[in-house]
């Protein structure tokens, strides 16, 4: 029949000679009691067939490295097309999964911030960006015609080397003039070697511009700074004067700002199952062996003076506590206040301690050290467990993924908003001409599979999120929305209990 998938004869299992039409292009629900034969209708009859059929229209070479499925024992079927099956599986075992892995989302996001992401310093919150020999050009370019460039590289006289040679041997290469503190010194100059000794600066001169569009002067301004980034190690000045000011500009060819020379990113630097991007201590765990934090606080309503700390309960340890509580007025810490209202920096001084009495950190340090006597070991693997990286902070991946930002927010960030925060993101995210059209796939891609997530109810969870903490509801749903999320026309999807949860 035009339309349908048309099956006769259907004997899998315990489906006792079944024929039925079903209709393509609709919503088809199989219900029954358990052992009526609805998984060997859809799974092993239809799925199987589908599939079967799938997988022999491709080249004999394509095949050996996809499984073969048996033909389903059947008369015929008709008018099935590609089939997709999401089973019930059980919970991923892997500690590396998450959301973000196992939805593909955090593939694209690895992506975007690899392709249009801008490194921030730490230090001055600076752009940290790698110039090209095209940046200088176009920079001398775009100056108003007839103004004189002066381009100059830094010059180091290697150690235990005599200046009077060194400065024989820039001669021979063709250099005249060196620029210091002072003014310009010429090479040729009798004392020259002097002035270089005692000069603070030292810029070697390599040309002298006039601006102009004639290609002849481009070419001769692009040899320049290429001579200038040789001669200088990456580094360039230029001292631009026109008929009112003097400004000097400065470029770089090595991606670094502040004195420190940044990762340009790369999709690996994004990636928590990467050498290249795991964070050094939890290896991209984002969890580490030591002091478990919820060992030592078990319940956080309780407060400082209600022996909140499990730790420091009883007559042995309460000296740790009462120097923290006779003292805590000359640093203003609440001591009545439950845990879980302090402040991110009032819980750090309990922990780090100050010069007024040794925090959680020290006195932990104590028991280490004391760790030979039996009854301070097993005080030590009470308290033991699995806590959240210090280094990542539990983000998995290295600090010098979180310098790169796209729309001011790192990749840890989106990573551990929910999904609806993170779709508002992108919906919201603002880009320029040429990131546009870097990241338009990649934005495309994105907000498809986080808005497919928001459509099958799982808004609240973040992406960051471990696959084996979630829910049977949640991994069904979440097999949905990655299924889905590819957006194939035509092909017939096979769902197993998708409302469960």
């Amino acid at each position: 029949m035009k339309g349908n998938i048309e099956i006769k004869g259907a004997r899998v299992h315990n489906l006792k000679d079944i024929s039925l039409n079903i209709p393509r292009n609709k919503l088809i629900v199989i219900t029954g009691v358990s052992g009526s034969g609805k998984s060997s209708l859809a799974f092993d009859t239809v799925y199987a067939e589908g599939q079967r059929r799938y997988v022999e229209s491709l080249s004999s070479y394509a095949r050996q490295f996809l499984g073969r499925m048996n033909k389903p024992e059947v008369d015929f079927i008709n008018g099935i097309p590609p089939a997709i099956a999401i089973e019930q599986k059980v919970n991923t075992r892997n500690p590396r999964s998450t959301v973000g892995t196992s939805t593909e989302i955090h593939d694209y996001l690895r992506l975007l911030w690899s392709r249009v992401g801008h490194t921030i310093s730490p230090v001055s919150g600076r752009e940290v960006i790698k110039h090209s020999i095209d940046d200088v050009v176009n920079y001398i370019a775009s100056l108003t015609a007839g103004t004189r460039v002066v381009l100059t590289a830094p010059l180091v006289v290697p150690e235990n080397v005599d200046r009077r040679e060194y400065i024989d041997f820039l001669v021979k290469q063709g250099y005249n003039r060196i620029s210091t503190e002072k003014g310009l010194v010429r090479l040729d100059e009798p004392g020259s070697a002097e002035v270089i000794k005692d000069a603070q600066t030292l810029d070697i001169i390599i040309d002298r511009l006039s601006t102009s569009s004639a290609p002849e002067e481009m070419s001769r301004a692009a040899d320049s700074v290429q001579t200038a980034f040789l001669t200088g190690k990456g580094h360039i000045t230029l001292t631009v004067t026109d008929e009112e000011t003097t400004q000097t500009v400065q470029f770089s060819d090595k991606f670094e700002e502040d004195g420190i020379t940044f990762e340009e990113p790369t999709e690996h630097l994004f990636s928590f199952n990467s050498p290249l991007g795991a964070c050094p201590l939890c290896e991209g765990y984002g969890r580490v062996i030591g002091i478990d934090d919820s060992l030592v606080i078990p319940n956080e309503n309780l407060s400082v003076f209600d022996d909140a700390i499990a730790c420091w309960r009883g007559e042995t340890m309460r000296q740790w506590k009462e120097r923290l509580v006779f003292n805590a007025e000359k640093f203003d810490f609440p001591i009545h206040k439950p845990w879980f209202k302090l402040t991110p920096e009032q819980k750090a001084v309990v922990w780090n301690g100050n010069r007024y009495f040794f925090g959680l950190n020290q006195f932990f340090q104590h028991l280490e050290e004391k760790k030979y006597k039996i009854q301070y070991r097993v005080m030590l693997s009470r308290y033991r467990g699995k806590r959240i990286c210090p280094e990542c902070d539990g983000h998995r991946l290295r600090k010098e993924a979180g310098w790169v930002k796209v729309g001011g927010r790192s990749i840890q960030e989106i990573s551990s908003m929910p999904v609806s925060e993170a779709w508002a993101f992108f919906d919201a995210l603002m880009l320029n001409g040429e990131e546009k059209e870097i990241a338009g796939r990649l934005l495309k891609e994105i907000q498809q599979r986080l808005g497919y997530m928001l459509d099958v109810g799982i808004s609240y969870l973040t992406l960051d999120r471990l696959s084996n903490t979630l829910s049977g509801g949640e991994s069904q749903r979440i097999n949905l929305a990655t299924s889905l999320g590819s957006s194939l026309v035509g092909s017939l999807y096979i769902l197993d209990e998708p409302s469960i949860g």
